[in-house]
């Protein structure tokens, strides 16, 4: 699939990874970007740098009605890019009740569904189309001072993949893109190398054009795969020291 002429739709796209779609796709040449987050006047200073084709989106992609009006709205869809998702610092057991996991959950597992469910037809109708479902190398094994956060971005991996699966079919490419620890909020706390949100983005487009399935930007999500590949036991044993904050 080529990223010029196409007509792309971003979730949580006023920030992070997400703007750096849109910025991505403007470059690349997208004919249409609707930029999607909870609160529309959040996008507004991207929106400005290219109003004529990028265009605000109202999206809460926990709600049955806000993902079924965006699918009414946006028709034209021939790339999704589900961006949207949420992370605490929380464990499994240390954490005081499953309000976090819930959370997490909701969104980024049952809200990433939705937004497959109701494009899935929309992409059929447009040729087929992708979609790139923004995970986390975390996907692969469960760090437990994050540890609710690694097990929804691991149900989301297992989705993406019977996904995949269910569209190959009617010839949508479904992207896994799994990175490491990138610079953005979520990770501001962290005093470690960290892989900028366009790179993510830019790894991610490149993987639609090339239709690779699985794709794990910067440093660190190549070495994590490289290691998982080699002893996964050994990394799992690795991140276990990674304890929760009690």
């Amino acid at each position: 699939m080529q990223i010029e002429g196409a007509v792309a739709l971003v979730t949580g796209a006023n920030r992070g990874i997400g703007r750096q779609f849109v910025e991505a796709l403007q470059t690349a040449g997208a004919a249409k970007i609707y930029a999607c987050a909870r609160k529309a006047d959040s996008v507004a200073e991207i929106v400005s740098t290219d109003p004529e084709r990028i265009i605000p989106i109202q999206l809460d992609i926990t709600d049955d009605k806000s993902v079924n009006d965006a699918a009414a709205n946006c028709g034209d869809v021939t790339l999704l890019i589900n961006n949207a998702g949420i992370g605490f610092d929380a464990g499994l057991i240390a954490a005081p009740d499953l309000s976090d996991a819930k959370t997490e959950m909701e969104v980024n597992y049952f809200g990433t569904l939705k937004m497959c469910r109701a494009f899935a037809p929309i992409l059929k109708n447009n040729g087929g189309g992708a979609i790139a479902n923004i995970l986390s190398s975390l996907a692969l094994v469960n760090l437990p001072a994050r540890g609710s956060y690694s097990a929804s971005k691991a149900a989301a991996l297992s989705m993406t993949q019977g996904v995949r699966a269910e569209l190959a079919a009617q010839g949508t490419l479904v992207v896994a893109v799994m990175p490491g620890t990138v610079d953005t909020d979520f990770s501001k706390d962290y005093d470690r190398p960290k892989t900028p949100p366009a790179e993510v983005a830019q790894a991610a487009l490149q993987a639609v054009i090339d239709g690779v399935e699985d794709v794990y930007p910067g440093e660190e999500a190549t070495y994590t795969i490289a290691q998982l590949s080699s002893d996964r036991k050994a990394v799992e044993k690795q991140l276990a020291q990674f304890l929760p904050n009690l």
